[in-house]
């Protein structure tokens, strides 16, 4: 199954006094700013590490409540925050930080299940794939 899910930016200005704006295809974001203050300092906005860290929170939470499912097992809630660092012009790492409550499961099992899902979720696999990119000068 192969499913496209599409976003957008639009900036205007420099770098450092420029603006923009992300939607994405739900509208959940819709021409929500972003900014170098949103990105390095604490504007009003949103950012793209910001967006990564929930993305991979959300996926990771995800991918452990279906690893769980397949162990016969029902997570009462999976609480997942997510640290995405910045430094040095790259992403370093991303650090999930996970509090569960699956009734029944034990330490061994759940090790093995989490260690699936850190690895196994599609934005962990994001972090080691090839980029594309397709540019029109316009």
């Amino acid at each position: 199954m192969k499913i496209v899910r599409n976003a957008s930016a639009h900036w205007t200005g420099t770098g450092k006094d420029g603006k923009g704006d992300l939607t994405t295809a739900s509208t959940v974001l819709n021409k929500t700013q972003y900014s170098f203050n949103t990105r390095f300092a604490d504007g009003v906005g949103t950012n793209p590490e910001e967006l990564v860290a929930a993305a991979h929170a959300g996926c990771f939470a995800m991918q452990l409540a279906f690893n769980i499912q397949q162990a016969g097992f029902a997570a009462d809630s999976l609480d997942v925050s997510c640290a995405i660092t910045l430094e040095d012009g790259g992403i370093s790492s991303s650090k999930l930080t996970l509090t569960a409550a699956v009734p029944g499961l034990d330490q061994a099992k759940f090790d093995e299940l989490v260690d699936h899902a850190e690895h196994n979720c599609p934005i962990s696999k994001l972090f080691n794939t090839t980029i594309s990119v397709e540019a029109t000068l316009a």
